[in-house]
């Protein structure tokens, strides 16, 4: 140890096993490490002392240390490594190299809850913006400077005004467990942006705070969402942390417990998240960290749910496979702190037998990849037809419904923090990701994107390119919004945001990857589709089902739930859904016997259509509600009428 240490300034007792980690009790602090092969460890207390943890209750090592509390710094050494707490609360401080700075300090944990309320927002009223603290508000001019980029910042309200205005219902913030730059991104002069890399499964990120008490802070920060009826989900980084593999940094678990907290195979690391190490999911040590740090976030810190990264790591059994009914998943499920809040799987990791999608259990939605790439592909002409797109907007049935969940099962996006922003989307072929220091190897190649003629930003082109360009972003933002599960959207795109083509900017923290302050020139028409489609998806219940469609006719309303629209008139024919050629289809949605019914008429072809509205039980005066080609149009049509649909746009139509 380079530090020269005190030691015993304070009284110790023998204190208690639980829980783990440094918890402040009448009189002083507990400290409580898992350690089961250790054969001496010693408790760090700066101006305080240095303690040898003489008691042991199974794996455990304990002290109690009076006239201590929060604020203190502290730190076990195992045998002669100096360790972070793994269920330390305050954290701060991060790699330099391979040798760890991190600090580990005892959390204040009471805190003034009165008139907390949680939202509870229905899984088929949820609509969910993915955010990044720091590049949310790292920018506006609207939020004091000292506050930008920060919990404070998020809770700021210009910040919360924008939320509500959007119509979304969720924030799902990118990692704010504390995390680290790896040392090979940060051999390239760049840092680890969206926080994948965790260090400290129960403490905020220190670095997002305004304040010297991040913990507090981040309470703030979900009690000021709440207010505004605006839900917090995590996306929380269990599968694997920044200690990496053979050769990382030595920060806690390696030294703790290395085979109870990491999986191994040949006397390696067994890697399943292309981050070096997997965490044990299956095992005690593991599964309770993991376990303990999501309770603590719901119990303490009020969050409404998470998003799991890489969630098919934590379904593998001791043998490494996946083996969701028996796993850590399965447990989380049925967990009583943990079950009734939202639970969101990535359902896949890096290997090949780790695709779940559609298999998770009750209780559990999923991230839709099918519909990601589906949306695009029709959008972008390449989509082989309509049954693509058919199935996406009714909910992917195929793929959830056989697990006995709802549409809500299905978590939709078209863009996420992971890949093209939308504008980028429609301005690019291939990534441009040479700014990374990886010579463009690093990111998907397989995007699905069209730049609509012309690679990347340009204003010395046909104002017809700029024009297509922003009508394709109006239409994926809006298929996201109308189809059937719980949307997603990607901070920023509402914006306009680009990134310059790069499709994985994980690793730039700057104007690269922060909001812009306002909407870019020519992109404020994103925010008004997803502020007005999420208006009329709250309003009305035909445009968020919560049970998938069957084509049976309702005894009230005379009408099927779901009737595809061919633009001709004449009905669905089973050799529609085999014509690759056929890039429009349209559906009608029956909203009951007391709510409006709805139609959406989609072209991705290049020539305007003329739609005929559904006739029957349906016929009915339509008014439109939403024409990406023409956001003033607002014509109604009646019975028997011919509805004029753009080339490349869509049209969205409610019964009055």
């Amino acid at each position: 140890m380079a530090e020269t240490w005190a030691y015993e300034r304070h009284p110790s007792v023998a204190g208690s096993c639980h829980p783990l980690g440094a918890r402040p009790v009448v009189g002083g602090t507990n400290f409580a490490v898992h350690a089961p092969q250790a054969r001496r460890v010693r408790l760090h207390l700066p101006e305080v002392g240095t303690y040898e943890l003489e008691s042991r209750t199974g794996s455990v090592w304990h002290l109690e240390v009076r006239g201590t509390g929060p604020g203190q710094e502290y730190a076990f050494e195992v045998d002669g490594t100096r360790v972070l707490d793994p269920y330390a609360m305050h954290v701060r401080g991060g790699l330099d190299g391979n040798a760890s700075r991190l600090r580990a300090y005892v959390a204040e944990t009471a805190f003034d809850w009165s008139g907390d309320s949680a939202p509870r927002t229905p899984w088929d009223r949820t609509v969910i913006y993915e955010a990044h603290v720091r590049g949310l508000t790292k920018q506006d001019p609207d939020v004091p400077e000292e506050l930008r980029g920060t919990y404070a910042g998020l809770a700021h309200p210009a910040t919360l005004d924008r939320l509500v205005a959007l119509g979304v219902t969720a924030v799902e913030l990118l990692p704010i467990h504390h995390f680290v730059t790896e040392p090979t991104v940060a051999d390239r002069g760049l840092v680890n942006y969206w926080g994948y890399n965790s260090v400290s499964f129960l403490a905020p990120h220190a670095p997002y705070a305004a304040s010297d008490d991040p913990v507090r802070e981040f309470k703030e920060m979900v009690r000021a969402l709440h207010a505004r009826n605006l839900e917090v989900i995590l996306d929380v980084v269990y599968n694997h942390t920044g200690e990496g593999g053979d050769g990382g940094p030595t920060i806690h678990l390696r030294a703790l417990d290395d085979d109870g907290y990491y999986r191994h195979s040949d006397g390696h690391y067994f890697d399943v998240t292309g981050c070096g190490n997997t965490v044990r999911s299956d095992s005690g040590p593991g599964s309770e960290l993991i376990l303990e740090s999501l309770r603590y976030w719901v119990r303490e810190m009020h969050v409404d749910g998470f998003r799991f990264d890489l969630a098919s790591a934590l379904a593998r059994d001791e043998a490494g496979r996946v083996t969701l009914a028996e796993s850590l998943i399965a447990a989380i499920g049925r967990d009583p702190v943990l079950r009734d809040v939202k639970l969101v799987a990535e359902p896949w990791d890096a290997s090949m037998d780790g695709y779940l999608v559609g298999g998770y259990p009750q209780g559990w939605s999923e991230w839709n990849d099918g519909f990601r790439d589906d949306v695009r592909d029709f959008w972008r002409g390449h989509g082989g037809g309509v049954a693509g797109i058919a199935t996406r907007l009714a909910g992917s049935s195929e793929v959830f419904a056989p697990s006995g969940r709802p549409p809500q099962a299905s978590v939709s996006f078209v863009t996420a923090h992971d890949g093209f922003s939308l504008r980028d989307l429609v301005s690019y072929d291939d990534k441009h990701n040479e700014a990374n220091g990886e010579d463009n190897r690093d990111g998907h190649s397989d995007n699905r994107s069209w730049n609509c003629g012309v690679e990347g930003e340009t204003d010395d082109v046909d104002v017809d390119v700029l024009t297509l360009r922003r009508r394709q972003s109006a239409n994926l933002v809006a298929t996201t919004l109308v189809a059937a599960g719980v949307p997603m959207l990607r901070a920023g795109d509402e914006l306009g945001q680009t990134q310059g083509g790069n499709n994985n900017a994980y690793c730039h923290d700057s104007p690269t990857t922060w909001l812009p302050p306002v909407p870019e020139v020519g992109w404020e028409h994103v925010r008004e589709v997803v502020s007005r489609v999420t208006t009329l998806r709250a309003e009305h219940p035909a445009l968020r089902t919560t049970r998938f469609f069957t084509g049976e006719v309702s005894d009230e309303t005379g009408r099927e739930d779901l009737r595809w629209l061919h633009p001709d008139g004449r009905p669905w024919a089973p050799d529609d859904w085999h014509d690759e050629g056929l890039r429009t289809i349209g559906m009608a949605l029956d909203g009951g016997a007391d709510a409006a019914c709805a139609v959406v008429l989609l072209n991705a072809g290049d020539e305007p259509q003329e739609w005929a509205l559904p006739d029957g039980a349906w016929e009915q005066t339509y008014a439109v509600a939403l024409d990406t080609a023409d956001l003033d149009h607002a014509t109604s049509y009646g019975p028997g009428a011919a509805v004029p649909v753009a080339a490349h746009s869509m049209v969205l139509l409610i019964a009055s």
